[in-house]
């Protein structure tokens, strides 16, 4: 019987790859999973490391196959790793592809490869050995089969011959032939009738001529090993022959000697062939095994004495006539042996988590398309919560404060109820402008951001001098450079100072914006200046300057029951206000704690239970009907906003009616009205000022970072504009110490300083010179 041989590979590590995609794809950290990567590795290094036909081989690669189908969910096939694998018959072609479902197959060859192996190891001579290498050959045809129907389609490369689909047909076949071969030797082993052995035999021969079909297709001949076509061939005729053998045995036992005849002629033909297939080409006894062509010549002698006894018999004693082959009844096929899948390996994530697989690596790495999905969900979530539900309740208050503005509302009420002294939020923005030094504060800040802008155009300015200076002595050396010099070799500014230049026009854009800001800033505290003064002053003189309707108040009892109408309005509009805004918060609370990734999970398993294949492959379109369930519950909050849109409208329509009751009651009473303006001034000033407080604190913080900017830039100009100038100092001729007053002159002054002899006597009346030692 054959064993496939094993598919060897290269040594290949997971650690660096996987960890990398974990960092960049799942934003986890990928040493929360060092245990995993490293089991990943020693997994493939033991399954691939030391094959030979033993359980042990077998347990590792099942342990390694089963751990990758369950990785295959959590990252994507080309996920960067390299496996390189070689044709298990001709070792010198090999494949190398970035592929986990590539390793998955090549792992599941071998797997096959071992049922196989196991399969031959055993003897032929007792019971329980061709049971146990019954089931490995039933075994290796499933996963051959398997392999080819199932992995081998969702490979990404091309594949090399051992796994093309006629040579997975022709193992599957194959391995069964073997399998069925077990069933016969058993069956000859347990004397069992010989009318069912002819029909065992029969399927034996059935079986081994589809392999031989299988493996005489024309794309596998550089594939199939040497003899393999030629020992399914001689098989095939060797059970024919025992199918008619075995069959004329029952003959005559039953009395039908006649046919027993035919049948052991028809036995001898078989017989025959095999033997001019031998004879024929000397190349069939090389490639047959030995213990191959021993079974074919004891059954030659053994059918030739049968029939030369049977047809003794028969001319002699019993006289019955023999039928024609062609007239011989077939011998129908017992069909024991099938491709027996193991169900470790249609779904090994049964089986994760027990002691064939092994806990599941990266159990705790939600898999991809779960990252996906929730960031859909979220994407979703985002657009209908804040985009719709919380700006239609922001845009409600909104005009409502605009109504309310439009009314004067509710400060022409606080004049009212309260005609003397100042309202509460008035005196609290008092105090912080107070704290803050008043005008005299925020005039301070105005002017600090003046002094900023300015300080960084002048920054500005130093950069782009000396860019310029720079530039203009290029001009002048690129002009003077003295005969022979190396003027073709120095670079022109311009060319250089681009992105100076560049950025100098990005920074001159900013400061002229922010100078801008501040000047917009500085007209409001001008406008504003009276007030903010007033403000930052004491709390009595800011009510002295407020007017007071003490002196002549408002008696009118109708006028008095339409304020308090009119404030029984504001009071419902300041509750409607204060309970949207917690119902606002309620909103953004129950979005925050809407995590779907749970119920994607349970989503995720149920679609498993669902599928055919050990390969998980999910698509976001799955997930549809989970967001709309998850999304349906935020319709609840459109029926409120449409509630308090109408109940909004209908108060404010109340107001507006009440108000104009109002304004016809404290018509002739200026004092009022005076008032109502001084304290709705004040309450603007307030916000004013507190706008412009923000506005240059930001930009204090602004320009310190600009300022640190600049200074960069300007550094990096002067350093360049140096090195530029001793570049031209070193074309010159000259010495750092020898530099010229005008550049222009510089080669007459070099030549004259060539010429000059050195004055060896000290003078003490000139500075002492320090050169550079020879």
């Amino acid at each position: 019987m054959f064993a496939v041989k094993f598919k060897a590979t290269e040594k290949t590590i997971f650690n660096k790859a996987l960890a990398e995609y974990i960092a960049s794809s799942y934003a986890e950290p990928p040493e929360v999973y060092r245990d995993d990567l490293r089991v990943l590795d020693e997994l493939r290094e033991a399954a691939t490391a030391a094959l030979d036909g033993n359980p042990n081989v077998l347990k590792r690669n099942i342990r390694y196959y089963g751990q990758l189908a369950f990785i295959l969910s959590k990252f994507p096939a080309d996920v960067g790793i390299s496996f390189t694998w070689y044709n298990s018959f001709t070792s010198d072609i090999e494949v190398s592809c970035q592929d986990l479902y590539f390793e998955r197959a090549s792992v599941l060859f071998n797997i096959g490869a071992a049922y196989s192996q196991l399969g031959c190891r055993e003897g032929h001579s007792d019971m329980d050995s061709l049971n146990r290498a019954f089931n490995y050959f039933q075994q290796a045809a499933g996963t051959f089969g398997y392999l080819q129907r199932k992995i081998v389609g969702e490979c990404r490369t091309q594949l090399t011959t051992d796994m093309s689909a006629y040579m997975l047909t022709a193992l599957e076949n194959l391995m069964l032939c073997q399998a069925q071969e077990c069933v016969w030797h058993r069956s000859a082993l347990s004397r069992m009738k010989d009318a069912n052995i002819a029909r065992i035999a029969t399927h034996v021969a059935e079986l081994y001529e589809q392999a031989m079909q299988s493996a005489s297709q024309g794309s596998l001949a550089g594939t199939i090993p040497n003899g393999w076509v030629d020992h399914l061939k001689v098989k095939g005729l060797y059970f024919r022959a025992e199918a008619q053998q075995r069959k004329s045995m029952s003959c005559l036992a039953s009395s039908q000697y006649g046919e027993e005849v035919a049948r052991l002629q028809a036995a001898q033909e078989y017989c025959n062939q095999i033997s001019e297939l031998v004879s024929y080409d000397q190349r069939w006894s090389k490639l047959l095994r030995a213990a191959v062509l021993e079974m074919v010549k004891s059954q030659a002698e053994l059918v030739g004495s049968n029939r030369t006894r049977a047809e003794h018999d028969n001319d002699v004693i019993y006289l019955d006539p023999v039928p024609a082959i062609s007239s011989l009844p077939d011998i129908s096929p017992y069909k024991l042996a099938e491709s027996k899948t193991p169900e470790i390996i249609e779904n090994p994530g049964k089986f994760l988590g027990g002691e064939e697989l092994g806990p599941p690596l990266f159990k705790g790495l939600v898999p991809f398309v779960i990252h996906q999905a929730a960031s859909l969900y979220e994407d979703r979530k985002d657009q209908l919560v804040s985009k719709d539900l919380i700006t239609a309740l922001d845009e409600l208050t909104a005009d409502c404060e605009s109504v309310l503005n439009s009314l004067n509302m509710p400060h022409a009420l606080e004049a009212i109820k309260k005609p003397i002294g100042l309202p509460p939020n008035i005196l609290v923005g008092a105090d912080e402008i107070r704290s803050d030094g008043g005008y005299i504060g925020i005039k301070r800040l105005l002017d600090s951001a003046i002094v900023s802008n300015t300080r960084a155009n002048e920054l500005l300015d130093a950069a782009e001098k000396a860019l310029y200076d720079e530039a203009q002595e290029d001009q002048r050396v690129q002009q003077r450079v003295p005969k022979g010099g190396r003027q073709a070799k120095r670079i022109e500014s311009a060319e250089l100072t681009n992105k100076f230049r560049a950025e100098i026009a990005k920074y001159r854009d900013v400061i002229n914006r922010a100078r801008e800001s501040d000047a917009t800033i500085k007209a409001q505290v001008d406008m504003w200046s009276q007030f903010f003064s007033l403000l930052g002053s004491p709390r009595d003189e800011i009510e002295r300057q407020v007017p007071s309707t003490t002196a002549n108040p408002i008696t009118d009892p109708h006028h008095s029951q339409i304020v308090g109408r009119l404030q029984q309005y504001m009071d419902e509009i300041t509750l409607m206000k204060r309970e949207r805004a917690k119902s606002t918060e309620k909103l953004k609370r129950v979005a925050n704690e809407d995590d779907i990734t749970p119920a994607l999970n349970e989503e995720m398993q149920r679609l498993a239970a669902l599928s055919a294949t050990p390969i998980l492959q999910f698509g976001l379109h799955q997930f549809e009907d989970l967001f709309a369930q998850k999304l349906d519950k935020y319709m609840t909050w459109r029926k409120y906003i449409d509630e308090e849109r109408e109940a909004q409208l209908e108060l404010l329509d109340s107001i507006r009616e009440a108000n104009q009751a109002f304004l016809v009651a404290r018509s002739n009473h200026p004092l009022l009205q005076q008032r109502e303006k001084a304290l709705s001034n004040l309450e603007t000033a307030v916000k004013r000022y507190r706008e412009a407080s923000f506005n240059l604190h930001d930009g204090a913080r602004f320009y310190v970072s600009l300022e640190s900017e600049l200074q960069k830039l300007k550094g990096g100009c002067l350093d360049f504009a140096m090195a530029r100038h001793l570049d031209a100092l070193e074309q010159l001729g000259l010495s750092h110490g020898e530099t010229p007053t005008d550049l222009a002159q510089a080669p007459e002054q070099a030549s004259n300083a060539a010429m000059q002899q050195p004055n060896l006597v000290w003078d003490p009346t000139m500075p002492l010179k320090y050169t550079t030692p020879k």
